[in-house]
């Protein structure tokens, strides 16, 4: 049996997750979903696209689709839905998982690495992330989970935009860039996504078929300074003033949730490179939300694809370095407070 495709659907209370998750069910794909949530959710799914409510901790809708409540922990859940799957029982082709506004993806993310049986029957595509611009600003300024499920995002979708001024959308997105640059960030009204763009993203595949977008960390003026801007074009709407009162300089967006990125056309010693990276992950591995890069290894014509999610990381060989390509790592990092000065001079020092 072919592994099992999953998604992580993320964002804080109130950002849209039912709407959007309502709308990719109720679309005519002709594929079978089926979806686990967290029971003490905002919102349930249920209201007009259920065949009939039962006991059952699963139950079937009307497009062949199947819902399930987690009531004991989500390993339990993946087991049981697979286990049903194999007998025939429900028949389903991926699985998406709506958390709670509050929850962390990052243990959620885990499941599908920690645990053998689940890591040999699903796949974990990406983590979805809807960000709420009419309340994000204050979100991401008061509430840690809404700013980890951002570091956590392989894509972002941003709902409620017509409900705030341009200006305000480009300085969300903005500062959302700062926190995550390798997720792509699209505006949606009401859930309206189409269906590529939520499934098969392969955020997390670590395949040598994986066609990694050497772009991934275009080289964008955001990410080369650091926090402490002066004031920008940005820094004149309302919910930035008691920032400013607080940070003097600072620009609004100084988040515990930060990236920064690592660039060279020296290759890597791969010994001195999976010592240092041990150590780092070892340390600082619960503030490390993701990380991820297309390597330059000695040793290899290929090109090493690597990253991680807290302490889990893991490396591929991907394809071949082109013959007229510029050989160069590029890696990112994005977490909580993580100290960038050690990083990058420990990853300096683990070039040949």
């Amino acid at each position: 049996m072919s592994l099992i495709p999953a998604t992580i659907l993320t964002g804080f209370l109130g950002s849209g997750k039912t709407t959007l998750l309502k709308r990719v069910l109720a679309e005519a794909h002709g594929q079978k979903i089926a979806v686990i949530e967290n029971e003490f959710g905002e919102e349930n799914i249920d209201s007009d696209i259920l065949v009939s409510d039962t006991n059952e901790q699963i139950i079937q809708m009307s497009n062949g689709c199947v819902c399930c409540t987690i009531r004991e922990d989500l390993r339990t859940t993946l087991k049981d839905l697979a286990e049903k799957k194999r007998k025939g029982e429900l028949d389903f082709e991926r699985v998406v998982i709506e958390t709670t506004g509050v929850a962390d993806p990052g243990p959620v993310a885990q499941t599908f690495f920690m645990d053998d049986e689940i890591a040999e029957t699903y796949l974990l595509d990406s983590i979805l992330t809807l960000v709420d611009a009419k309340h994000a600003v204050q979100q991401l300024n008061d509430r840690q989970e809404a700013r980890r499920q951002i570091g956590f995002a392989d894509q972002i979708f941003i709902s409620k935009s017509d409900l705030v001024s341009t200006d305000e959308l480009d300085a969300l997105m903005h500062r959302i860039k700062h926190m995550n640059p390798r997720a792509p960030q699209k505006a949606v009204h009401f859930g309206d996504v189409a269906i590529k763009e939520v499934f098969d993203l392969r955020g997390f595949n670590l395949n040598a078929k994986l066609d990694i977008d050497p772009d991934f960390l275009k080289d964008d003026d955001h990410l080369h300074h650091d926090h402490d801007h002066a004031h920008g074009e940005h820094c004149d709407h309302p919910s930035h003033a008691h920032d400013h009162a607080t940070h003097g300089h600072h620009h609004h967006h100084d988040d515990d949730v930060k990236s920064f990125v690592f660039k060279s056309n020296r290759p890597f010693d791969p010994a001195k490179l999976e010592d240092f990276l041990g150590a780092i992950v070892n340390i600082y591995g619960p503030r490390m939300l993701r990380y991820k890069g297309v390597l330059f290894m000695k040793g290899t014509e290929r090109k090493v694809i690597f990253q991680g999610v807290h302490q889990l990381m893991g490396s591929d060989l991907g394809p071949a370095w082109a013959q007229a390509e510029t050989r160069m790592s590029k890696m990112v990092f994005i977490g909580i407070d993580l100290p960038k000065d050690i990083l990058l001079q420990g990853l300096e020092q683990s070039l040949v």
